[in-house]
């Protein structure tokens, strides 16, 4: 292009030249149009490394998530007179989803593999800062090899070095939605970025995270690993639980990243997006939930018979299946729900399903959503292992947060709430505003086998006649249930109501929209100490 085509660009706006000018202006004009148009698109080399990789160019992955000519850009000249470095390898600036005002920090993997240089960083803090400012929710697109060690004086130490991006981001926890997409590497400390962030989106074959490469972990450790062993997307969210969903490729993880968006405030004190109600896909029946609890069921069956049609977004599905947590809309309004599923281990509670329940009921509490704990659940696990686990630890960081949770709560047992298992899933003690119950629940310290063996255990050992034997722990048992018997929990004023499943919905809605009114204070203090 000529430096007298009338359609060349200066930024995003077109100029014409003047007819006589400055020739220093009219330098000036070729090298930003030399630095716009190096930021606009890949390189050949770089097209093609992506396309191998089955990625979408930065720009792309950003018109996916933003409404269409919503997006502005900040910085894009940064580090525009060094070569090959277009935008410092990220892209910065605000946009809409559905109308909605964001932040988006998107890394460009084709520029030093997404590499941070010093002005990275700083782009990088402007776009947190902006965040705080404005209150703003932050998009994040990783997909970077971390720092540039030739940069790390400039990036690293100082104070507006890499630290201040962590530090942002903690100060934005709990104030607006961090939403990360992971499309490629996160390495070494760059992956503080996505675990700090409120949900981590991982594509398979793709994304990863880790604080030391496989090479490093070998010439360190003497461990050999492969990438994927390490930190590849799928053991992120299937054993460590640091990511919360798989995606199949790029445009998956940005369309479950806008989906995750509709479910969440702008900040803290937003409401939440409202929709038109809808009523669920197969309505919830009194036959879905077993009346023997030693009978397993999916869970989802019973969700899906409560919120609104297609409306329940699971979070973290693929570990610690014995809890599912996730979004949903009942009557259009967002809510979370917090249930145990007997299909897999049980329902039991171990450590694993204890933190991935604290993770969601604080980010429900934070940003004002309802949580609706369906309960069915023998209890915390026990066992040598999960002691030296820390089962103790994990399972009262669970009833902290189930405490400290200042939104409308409603409990509803469907079968059992044993022991801490009921006050791990917000039960009367725990201030909810209704406790209900299904007429197959049962509420105790523990089931009616373990608890006439514990207390009777000497006795059954001395009777030697096996009918006897029988006869004496079948009346022990009938007793214990009689004591638990869930009329009498009513009459006590223990639970609030019985409630048969097909009505479930409609009671669970009322409550709800009188809920909303309830003072969301907790406690006086500078702030709890909740074991971790």
């Amino acid at each position: 292009m000529t430096s007298g085509d009338p359609d060349r660009h200066v930024g995003d706006l077109p100029v014409s030249d003047p007819p006589v000018g400055d020739p220093r202006v009219a330098d000036l004009r070729d090298r930003l149009d030399t630095a716009y148009r190096a930021s606009a698109e890949p390189t050949e080399a770089g097209r093609a490394k992506l396309a191998s990789q089955g990625k979408l160019y930065v720009r792309d992955r950003i018109d996916l998530l933003c409404d269409g000519g919503s997006f502005v850009e900040d910085g894009r000249y940064a580090n525009a007179t060094a070569p090959g470095l277009p935008a410092d390898g990220v892209v910065t600036g605000r946009g809409e989803v559905d109308g909605r005002p964001v932040i988006v920090v998107a890394n460009d993997p084709t520029v030093k593999a997404g590499s941070w240089g010093a002005r990275t960083v700083e782009k990088i803090i402007r776009a947190t800062e902006a965040a705080l400012r404005e209150e703003l929710p932050v998009f994040w697109f990783v997909d970077s090899a971390g720092a540039r060690i030739t940069d790390q004086v400039q990036l690293f130490p100082g104070r507006r070095g890499a630290g201040r991006i962590f530090h942002n981001q903690v100060a934005l926890s709990g104030k607006v939605p961090q939403i990360c997409c992971l499309f490629g590497p996160s390495a070494a400390g760059g992956a503080y970025i996505p675990s700090f962030c409120d949900l981590i989106i991982m594509v398979e074959g793709n994304a990863s995270m880790y604080l030391g490469s496989p090479r490093m972990a070998e010439m360190v450790v003497g461990e050999h690993v492969s990438l994927e062993e390490m930190g590849g997307a799928r053991m992120h969210c299937t054993v460590s639980g640091v990511g919360d969903l798989l995606a199949g490729d790029d445009t998956e993880a940005i369309e479950l990243a806008r989906l995750y968006f509709s479910y969440l405030p702008d900040s803290w004190h937003s409401p939440t997006p409202r929709y038109a109600e809808e009523e669920p896909s197969v309505p919830l029946t009194r036959d879905v939930v077993p009346e023997s609890e030693s009978v397993p069921f999916d869970v989802h069956e019973v969700i899906d018979g409560l919120v609104d049609d297609d409306s329940f977004f699971e979070v973290k599905p693929l570990f610690a299946a014995e809890l599912v947590v996730g979004f949903a809309r009942m009557a259009g309004e967002s809510v979370g729900i917090v249930a145990n599923n007997s299909a897999v281990k049980g329902g039991v509670l171990f450590t694993d399903s204890a933190d991935k329940a604290t993770r969601f009921i604080w980010t429900c509490d934070a940003y004002g959503i309802p949580l609706i704990y369906l309960a069915d659940v023998p209890g915390f696990m026990i066992g040598s292992e999960v002691e030296r686990g820390g089962i103790i630890r994990h399972g009262a960081k669970m009833v902290s947060a189930v405490s400290e949770a200042t939104v409308p709560q409603l409990c509803v047992v469907l079968r059992k709430a044993y022991g801490a298992g009921l006050y791990a899933m917000g039960g009367p003690g725990f201030g909810p505003d209704a406790t209900l119950a299904l007429p197959t629940a049962r509420i105790a310290v523990m089931g009616p086998e373990a608890a006439v063996n514990a207390v009777y255990a000497a006795k059954i050992a001395a009777i030697e006649d096996a009918d006897e034997r029988a006869a004496f722990v079948a009346a022990k048992r009938a007793e214990y249930l009689q004591d638990v018997d869930l009329e009498r929990l009513a009459a006590d004023l223990v639970i609030d109501g019985v409630v048969e499943a097909d009505a479930l919905r409609a009671e669970l809605v009322h409550r709800l929209r009188y809920a909303l009114r309830r003072d969301r204070h907790f406690s006086t203090r500078h702030r709890g100490i909740p074991p971790v």
